[in-house]
């Protein structure tokens, strides 16, 4: 697949208002960074809005080391208890760094049953759905769910081999009506029947907090003009693509989180230079 019949660059007459609302929703006391890498991916991967959601603990964490991301606090101190809002955001992506309080997944519970905006989930949420699966019948259709190996086993139960384990995702996938990002290398999208693979990224992606990246980056993606189809494989495509422009730069070892938001715009400037670059097979 071409990926340049997903991208869309950003129109000429774009204004923040044009460029959709993120939501991030996740952290609690010793896991704020990794809301904070979320929110910062969504604005770097073009939102024009960006809100967090995090419990008390994390508003000075967050606001200063994200000044253009937008923060709503819990009523509680340590963990997220409630998640009330005002805002109408076009995408939500909850998660990172959420934990397993109860009071946590009391609050999800509640959230999933009258939540109707597109969605991700990652991380604890993840952990929280597989021990309640009957709260999958309550996630919008073509919901992105973004599990890393571990993750994926406790929602579909362990397989013996690649290829079950790509079965019983796909099962997984028409069951629910979920879009899944199997986190690997080489990280697959699994829609349905459709499995795409990732054609970009390296070892250097082995590290702590990119899989909260990955989710503000299809967050942010989703809350502009993309399906949700659409922001999973551009998503994956540019988090892999930072990797390897980094590479010569950072080397495995020392690459971090932050830096796939660092050589995102590269990775967009890339993106715009090469019409002919295949992203998936």
């Amino acid at each position: 697949m071409n990926i340049q019949k997903i991208y869309k660059p950003v129109a000429a007459q774009a204004h923040k208002g044009t460029q959709g609302h993120a939501l991030l929703i996740g952290g609690s006391y010793g896991k704020i960074g990794a809301i904070t890498l979320s929110s910062k991916a969504a604005l770097h991967a073009g939102a024009g809005l960006v809100t967090a959601f995090i419990p008390k603990c994390g508003y000075p964490i967050l606001q200063t080391a994200n000044p253009e991301v937008m923060v709503i606090t819990d009523k509680v101190q340590e963990h997220i208890s409630c998640i009330e809002f005002t805002i109408i955001p076009n995408a939500i992506g909850i998660g990172p760094g959420i934990g397993q309080e109860q009071e946590t997944q009391d609050a999800l519970h509640q959230f999933l049953q009258t939540n109707k905006t597109p969605l991700v989930i990652d991380a604890d949420a993840l952990n929280i759905l597989s021990q309640n699966k009957k709260w999958l019948e309550l996630l919008p259709p073509q919901t992105i769910l973004t599990p890393h190996p571990k993750e994926l086993e406790r929602l579909i139960g362990k397989t013996q081999s690649d290829e079950e384990t790509i079965q019983k995702t796909i099962t997984f996938s028409k069951e629910h009506q979920l879009i899944v990002v199997k986190k690997g290398a080489p990280t697959q999208i699994i829609d349905g029947d459709n499995v795409y693979e990732n054609t970009t990224g390296n070892q250097a992606l082995a590290t702590a907090g990119s899989g909260d990246v990955l989710t503000g980056i299809i967050t942010g993606l989703l809350a502009q003009t993309y399906t949700p189809l659409e922001a999973a494989q551009l998503g994956a495509y540019l988090h892999g693509l930072t990797a390897d422009l980094a590479l010569p730069h950072t080397g495995h070892e020392s690459f971090v989180a932050s830096n796939i938001i660092h050589f995102l715009g590269k990775a967009f400037l890339t993106l715009q230079g090469n019409r002919n670059e295949i992203g998936f097979k």
